[in-house]
């Protein structure tokens, strides 16, 4: 309808129907059997004013969840930098073993070279002076050979000293080591169950959140729908409307089950568009429509004079011209629609099928149209 070819409706920003302001066709003159707006705003408004309180709260929730985000985040930090600690505290702690255990081999092979050199003394000690003295070539090789035991002596008891005392301080700080890191390792374990608990309540928030939102999405689809109802019922001028989806009429398969705006016709019109509909349906009945008529408004200036009337017969093409003061809630300007009239009724009015009434790109069925304001154009056979 309206146009030969619209903007696709999604592409439109989720909240701008919850905005449009004003009735949509506030002062226009459309023909007898206008209906009033203000049954459909009564609905919207409600829907909007629950997206609103909607809103507030997914906008509350989502500052909740940064909270939570970025409590994680300083979790996530103090956890890594602990984590970091507990590594070179280990690494530190692998070092003090590889160091205790070199100490202890070292001390067990000073007390090795302790007890043999007390062996060896031991021996010495059983054999008399006179015969150390007689085994030295003098009395200075006697008092060497003491002097040298006796330093020996000294200096094994001395390492074997030092190395005990540090074998010791390195146990002590084995001990201090594996202390730290099991304190390291339990404040780990808290941050972790404090990390988690801000998962969880951050999951629960976003759930939350999505909730609300998907509301908001829900309602303005509703909302959508309703402009679409608002649309058709006030362009109609009519009563008994009935919607018959995306094919109806007899449209073809391949124009009406194919995305809208996505095929031109054999008459150079956009699939499910009004314009679409009736070229078709003229064709099909037997009559020769040019091609490339345009928008709906503009068929009555395409087409020879001798066609147009104001009086309908069945199988006319039904035009309301386009009222450029009209502007829908999608931002397109009116254009005009065709409708194809399907019989004529004993009170004036004419039952007329359509394409596209809606602004959705589907099919409808009007019982009951006034003819005030309509155009007729009374295609020649073929």
């Amino acid at each position: 309808m309206l146009k030969q070819k619209i903007k696709q409706l999604e592409t439109f920003n989720r909240f701008s129907l919850a905005i449009v302001a004003g009735v949509i066709l506030a002062g226009a003159t459309l023909g007898a059997g206008y209906v009033k707006a203000d049954q459909y705003d009564q609905q919207i408004q409600a829907l909007q004013q629950q997206n609103a309180a909607n809103q507030e709260q997914s906008n509350q929730l989502a500052l909740q969840a940064n909270s939570y985000q970025d409590a994680i985040n300083k979790l996530q930090t103090q956890i890594d930098t602990l984590q970091q600690a507990i590594v070179a505290n280990q690494n530190k702690s692998d070092e003090l073993k590889q160091q205790i255990a070199q100490a202890q081999a070292q001390l067990a092979q000073e007390r090795k070279t302790l007890g043999e050199n007390i062996k060896a003394m031991y021996l010495e000690g059983n054999v008399s002076t006179l015969e150390m003295l007689a085994s030295s070539k003098d009395i200075s090789q006697y008092v060497n050979k003491q002097t040298y035991r006796n330093s020996v002596e000294d200096k094994v008891k001395t390492t074997v000293d030092q190395i005990a005392a540090l074998q010791v301080k390195l146990q002590q700080q084995q001990q201090s080591l594996d202390g730290a890191i099991k304190a390291q390792q339990v404040q780990r374990q808290q941050l972790d169950q404090a990390e988690s608990q801000q998962s969880q309540m951050l999951a629960f928030t976003e759930g939350q959140k999505a909730a609300y939102d998907q509301q908001i999405s829900s309602n303005n689809s509703q909302i959508q729908k309703l402009r679409q109802e608002q649309i058709a019922a006030n362009l109609a001028g009519s009563s008994g409307i009935s919607y018959g989806g995306a094919c109806g009429g007899g449209y073809p398969g391949y124009l009406c089950n194919a995305p809208q705006d996505s095929i031109i016709d054999s008459w150079g019109m956009y699939n499910r568009e009004c314009v679409s509909y009736t070229a078709w349906k003229e064709a099909a009945t037997g009559h020769y429509v040019p091609y490339g008529l345009g928008n709906a408004g503009d068929w009555i200036y395409n087409v020879p004079s001798s066609w147009v009337s104001t009086t309908p017969q069945i199988g006319d093409v039904a035009i309301r011209p386009a009222n450029p003061s009209l502007v829908f809630f999608n931002g397109e300007q009116d254009v005009g629609h065709a409708m194809y009239v399907e019989s004529i009724n004993g009170d004036g009015t004419i039952a007329v099928s359509q394409y596209n009434a809606n602004l959705n790109g589907q099919y409808s069925y009007v019982a009951s149209k006034s003819t005030s304001g309509l155009y007729f154009i009374h295609f020649p056979s073929n």
